[in-house]
């Protein structure tokens, strides 16, 4: 099973800077062109087949996953705790800040190392949100680190 459309839920939240605007639209584009999802049956209920349309969101302070066939049918609905997820994304956002600074002014090997130190932490956020959906749903770690970009993303304006 797949996503075959995500939507994040912005109401409320500042407008996004144009690198937030940018992360947002490759996650969104990697994702659609492949992903992993599926929902695992849960309390001896059976799971609407994907694949699914997906909308993120925080709400009361927690990351919700609203789920649905591409019919529009409720698949599923869960809501994780953002705490799990806060000095990573930290670390991610301030990470990429030196990124964005570094391709303008720095040389290759320099933007290279920060890279790799980008990729470790969003490695780290993919990891967290791999553990927290267990039980919920299945994705890969590609797709996992995607979401977390999203959720990233979302959380910048939480």
């Amino acid at each position: 099973m797949h996503i075959t459309h995500i939507e994040i839920d912005m109401d409320g939240m500042p407008a996004p800077t144009p690198e937030i605007e940018q992360e947002r639209r490759v996650a969104i584009f990697d994702l659609l062109e492949e992903n992993s999802f599926a929902l695992p049956p849960r309390d001896d209920r059976a799971v609407p087949p994907g694949p699914y349309h997906v909308t993120l969101a925080i709400r009361d302070k927690r990351l919700v996953f609203d789920v649905n066939t591409e019919s529009g049918e409720d698949a599923a609905e869960f809501h994780l705790s953002l705490s799990p997820f806060r000095q990573t994304v930290k670390d991610y956002w301030q990470i990429c800040e030196s990124y964005y600074d570094a391709v303008k002014n720095m040389p290759p090997s320099k933007i290279e190392a920060i890279d790799m130190a980008r990729r470790g932490i969003h490695n780290e956020g993919a990891r967290i949100l791999q553990e927290r959906l267990d039980g919920k749903a299945e994705v890969d770690t590609d797709t996992a680190r995607r979401l977390f970009t999203l959720i990233c993303v979302l959380h910048f304006g939480a």
